[in-house]
């Protein structure tokens, strides 16, 4: 078929399936688009041409299409993946946060940015990055290092092997991640005969590989050996589908499980086995176990600072790590089990067999009951705890929560009760502010029947606002919850606990409007004046049909302080200031 690049990249990522509960399906979902001079005439012409096979969708900001990617291939749960396509230029370098964020969730996400001629006769083309000693760069290179797999399509016959180069990443449950094709402009337009095959209908279903037998066996000794095991799960055991398995291993072995931000959910709370969330953001049963254990088990996480409180929490343990990517089997001195989480905990426990820990079920009645004081409405001006118990008492057990940086990923973590597998979407392995509206719409697309609520800070809200107005043209409502503490509250008390004055948070000036700010975006919003009000807003938010925006005041300062573990923040070691000196005094202490 004789064809431009363009045209022959959207007819071929149309032709590739994958199959979702029994029921096969587009492996791409579609294409998040803003076109410009670098990719309009060429990718752009394409996809008008295949409107019918392959949507496209138009954002308002290239970073956010990004986010809006990754929420989709997250919520998801990697089975599916979006591509985002954009000019040359500021188009192009916007997409490195949102690629930075994939890549550190390890989430599939198609980039498309246009690039510089590949003739270079036009040289230098508006809006061209040049590096002095290589000729060969472009901006584009600024993606190679947060992309899986990088290239730049300089020929148009190069798409035959770089596209399924592109899609074997995309689906390898092991090296899954970002990956950037650089479309050189004029090569988009660029016509080849490209054979009839590659345009064949192909079904990717992602591999499940089990354990080695010699790491299995040393796994299940270590396992025996131990009196007292924990098992930290993380994505990994979202990814694989291995909520049964989890589930069976923790009640047949009497192992309690605690979980990371993007483990959340593995073992909903009212199972017997689950602890909740773990380390510096984590619960008191969580992390009072895992002092007490002699045996830590990491099923499908890369045990980041959070998660073991900056190592803290792990030291002097025996430690055994799952992980389909073995390059997250080694931290700590870990015993490795390369496997995917599910695989590997089935055949884990067969070999195991009747074997138990001598654990008992943990009580967490106290636990709960703090959770249930610390969220529950009072006569002050609330704080994120008091915010996110109105949503968790409205929201209904199939809804979706999304957030990201700042203190309520920390406060989330610990206090959200998951009643779902799927109902938690935290992204804090990057913790990015501004993903939150863009991932909800992202969520929102991978479950449209499911009420989407997206809780952000007015310090995100600012940053990146723009898709509201996208998910009301695109009629997919989201609730927005936005907590207005004037500034960046999180960091102001991470300066004031370093010794820090308050300098550079706190927003200077009057508020923003936000309400109008909503409104103006095409959303329903409603400035709320308390926790009363918020769970009333919340109730006739679900009925509606559009994005409902609620704005509420909170208290930067405060915290729900319970829970907990250290984490490792250098304070400085020379100051003039006092507060700075005690500081790093008790940092010392606490080092050492």
């Amino acid at each position: 078929m004789r064809m431009t690049m363009a045209q022959a990249l959207v007819k071929a990522l149309a032709a590739q399936r994958t199959v979702v509960d029994g029921r096969e399906v587009p492996l791409c979902a579609g294409m998040w688009a803003i076109f410009g001079h670098g990719n309009v005439a060429g990718l752009g012409e394409a996809l008008e041409g295949a409107r019918g096979v392959l949507p496209t969708l138009r954002a308002h900001n290239e970073s956010a299409m990004g986010f809006a990617a990754a929420g989709f291939a997250r919520q998801a749960r990697r089975r599916r993946f979006m591509a985002c396509t954009t000019s040359i230029g500021p188009g192009a370098t916007n997409l490195v946060t949102a690629a930075a964020l994939a890549h550190v969730n390890r989430l599939p996400v198609l980039f498309l940015p246009g690039d510089v001629f590949a003739s270079r006769v036009p040289d230098p083309v508006l809006q061209q990055v040049e590096d002095f000693s290589d000729l060969t760069a472009s901006a584009n290179d600024c993606l190679r290092p947060v992309s899986r797999l990088f290239d730049r399509i300089t020929r148009p016959e190069q798409l035959l092997s770089s596209l399924p180069a592109a899609l074997a990443v995309l689906t390898d449950p092991a090296a899954c991640g970002p990956v950037t094709l650089a479309l050189c402009q004029d090569v988009q337009a660029e016509a080849f005969d490209f054979p009839d095959a590659f345009f064949a209908p192909r079904v990717w279903v992602a591999r499940r590989p089990g354990p080695d037998a010699g790491e299995l066996a040393r796994a299940a000794a270590m396992l025996r050996a131990a009196k007292r095991p924990v098992l930290i799960a993380g994505g990994g055991v979202h990814y694989s589908g291995a909520h049964g398995e989890l589930a069976a291993f923790a009640a047949r072995h009497g192992v309690p499980v605690a979980e990371t931000q993007a483990g959340r959910g593995a073992l909903p709370d009212a199972e017997a086995w689950a602890l909740g969330a773990v380390g510096v953001t984590g619960t008191e049963p969580a992390n009072r176990h895992l002092a007490e254990a002699d045996l830590v088990f990491a099923v499908g996480t890369r045990m980041a600072d959070f998660t073991t409180g900056s190592r803290r929490l792990l030291a002097g343990k025996r430690i055994l790590a799952l992980n389909v990517q073995a390059f997250d089997t080694w931290r700590g001195g870990a015993e490795a089990l390369v496997a995917d989480a599910g695989a590997g905990l089935a055949a884990l426990s067969a070999t195991l067999g009747g074997s138990r820990s001598s654990w008992a079920v943990p009580d967490r009645r106290a636990w709960f009951d703090a959770v249930a004081g610390r969220t529950a409405a009072g006569n002050s001006v609330p704080g994120d705890a008091q915010a996110i118990g109105a949503v968790r008492r409205a929201m209904p057990d199939d809804a979706i929560l999304v957030a990201a940086a700042g203190g309520l990923p920390g406060e989330l973590h610990r206090l959200w009760r998951t009643t779902s597998h799927d109902g938690y979407h935290c992204e804090y392995g990057y913790s990015t502010m501004g993903y939150e509206i863009a991932g909800g719409l992202g969520a929102k697309l991978a479950c449209p029947d499911r009420p989407v609520v997206v809780m952000v800070g007015d310090g995100s809200w600012l940053m990146l606002n723009s898709e509201i107005a996208t998910s009301v043209a695109m009629g997919l409502p989201l609730i927005v919850v936005l907590l207005d503490n004037s500034g960046f509250g999180c960091i102001e008390r991470l300066q004031h606990a370093t010794g820090g004055a308050s300098f550079n948070n706190v927003r200077p000036g009057p508020a923003p409007d936000f309400v109008a700010l909503a409104r103006g975006l095409g959303a329903i919003a409603h400035q709320v004046a308390d926790i009363a009000a918020l769970e009333a807003g919340l109730a006739e938010a679900l009925r509606a049909e559009r994005t409902t925006v609620l704005v509420l005041q909170t208290d930067g300062q405060a915290s729900s302080g319970i829970g907990g573990a250290w984490w490792d923040v250098p304070v400085a070691e020379v100051s003039a200031r006092e507060e700075v000196r005690q500081a790093r005094r008790a940092y010392d202490k606490a080092g050492g």
